[in-house]
């Protein structure tokens, strides 16, 4: 178990580097689009919108078929080739399709979303999420065939790509249009959120090319028996992966129906800026999943896998709560990745990250159904979970803003959490050690709470006050962990 849990830091950490350095590089974009597009204009609104709708298509396009290929492809008896084939195939055909259907009708699709002057939005937009629909299933085969430094090279050479454009597009393009016209017809200084997404057209379609090798492999095509399996075992995942990208991205796409016209976008912007501070709760979920589940689904008949999940989740609390600790004490030196005229949102941000963690605990959890293909599980959990986010959301979004979207994600995963561990301890029993979990999570709460409750008006002196409680935490996992840390500390003085 030990070069198991091992085998998995180090791919979580490959993986890792990859989604932090990428997520950190692409909070330079936060900063650049707050400061260069104003609150008030609505235009992050506009982006956040659009940007809710391709996350939830990209999981319609998907259709779960990343776990589902990850499963049938470490089966014994079937071919894996086979596996990867019939799963890029199907996904391929389906994104076409949409693509196709959105290039018809764009316009009346725009009308619809009350996007009416803006068609191309729509069309940029899906070309975007079939391209990276299809290649979903190219990463999924390099993380199942533990190519984890080519995965890391196209995902930080599509972030280099976007951020170097944005630069181009954003801050030398302005200056360089009014020194030089005659060379810069094609810039429009009053078409910046359409840039936004041409942008992001032109490096997901590059990436593209890097995926030729691959690609080569879908000449075995599609298994009809093959795929028939898949499809029965990945519909719930489509339910699941549709549920719970609704928790996500539903206030986001709601809110300018709930709260229409030009105050509803420039809302909308807000939180949609303040919610990227929280989201280094996501890049660590993000990381740990890409290398979790081929590790969990790969060693499925290991006999140890009950405990390695358990100690699995172990380190996932602990580390998820020191990040939320992390980011909640020192939100002071973290808004202003954020234009101040954003910073009215920022009470948003713990609520989310605890969201957040609410989703990762969710996942480490979901792999009792998965394993033994009772995915419908997961769609039932997801649903509910589903259910009291727009609950909440329609309900409260009218008196008391993004607030009440905060809160209905909190609300929402919570359930799903809840469900999924008083359920999978009856069909599945696993020996997490609760108390520990929920004394790891106590602590992290408690010590933010008396962070917001301290009011010290001196910016200097809060930090400081807020670094003994971070301590604090600290001095009480490297005491409850004293067992682990001495093991690793002695480690290292003998390879010294």
């Amino acid at each position: 178990m030990a070069n198991s849990l091992k085998k998995l830091v180090g791919q979580t950490a490959i993986y890792g580097l990859s989604s932090i350095i990428g997520r950190f590089l692409n909070y330079l974009l936060v900063p650049l689009y707050t400061y260069k597009i104003a609150a008030a204009s609505g235009g992050y609104g506009v982006v956040t919108n659009i940007y809710a709708y391709t996350a939830l298509l990209l999981v319609l396009l998907t259709f779960g078929m990343e776990t589902t290929f990850f499963y049938f492809s470490n089966r014994e008896e079937i071919d894996s080739k086979k596996a990867f084939s019939t799963a890029a195939s199907a996904v391929g055909i389906v994104s076409l399709l949409f693509w196709l259907v959105c290039m018809v009708f764009g316009v009346n699709i725009a009308e619809a979303l009350n996007y009416a002057n803006h068609p191309e939005y729509i069309r940029i937009m899906a070309s975007v999420v079939a391209l990276d629909a299809f290649q979903a299933i190219l990463f999924a085969q390099l993380r199942n065939q533990n190519r984890a430094l080519k995965f890391v090279t196209l995902k930080l050479t599509f972030i280099i790509c976007n951020i170097g454009l944005n630069l181009l597009v954003f801050c030398v393009a302005p200056g360089f249009a009014e020194s030089h016209p005659q060379l810069m017809s094609w810039y429009d200084p009053n078409y910046q959120v359409g840039y936004v997404f041409i942008i992001n057209l032109i490096c997901t379609a590059a990436i593209m090319l890097g995926f030729l090798p691959e690609l080569r492999g879908l000449r075995f095509g599609i298994d009809r028996n093959l795929l028939k399996e898949m499809l029965k075992y990945t519909w719930p995942l489509l339910l699941l992966g549709l549920i719970g990208i609704l928790n996500q991205v539903a206030d986001k796409i709601c809110y300018k129906f709930i709260v229409p016209g030009q105050e509803g976008e420039v809302q909308l912007g807000i939180y949609g800026a303040c919610v990227k501070i929280a989201m280094i709760i996501a890049i660590f979920t993000q990381a740990f999943r890409y290398a979790y589940e081929p590790f969990v689904f790969g060693g499925q008949h290991d006999k140890n896998n009950k405990e390695m999940q358990a100690e699995v989740m172990r380190y996932y609390v602990i580390f998820t709560m020191l990040a939320f600790l992390i980011v909640a004490l020192y939100l002071d030196v973290f808004k202003y990745i954020i234009n101040r005229s954003y910073w009215a949102g920022l009470r948003t941000v713990p609520i989310v990250m605890m969201a957040e963690i609410f989703m990762g605990v969710y996942f480490n959890l979901s792999f009792w159904y998965k394993l033994n293909k009772q995915t419908w599980w997961g769609a039932i959990f997801s649903t509910l979970g589903c259910a009291a986010m727009l609950a909440v959301n329609f309900l409260f979004v009218q008196k008391y803003g993004y607030m009440a979207c905060a809160w209905g994600g909190f609300v929402g995963y919570g359930i799903c959490m809840v469900l999924s561990y008083i359920v999978g301890q009856v069909k599945n029993p696993i020996p997490y050690k609760l108390a520990t979990l929920l004394g790891y999570f106590a602590l992290a709460v408690v010590l933010y709470i008396v962070s917001a409750f301290v009011h010290i008006n001196n910016t200097v002196l809060a930090l400081a006050f807020n670094t003994l409680l971070l301590l604090v935490y600290v001095a009480v996992l490297l005491y409850a962990e004293r067992a682990l840390v001495k093991k690793i500390v002695g480690k290292f003085l003998r390879r010294g």
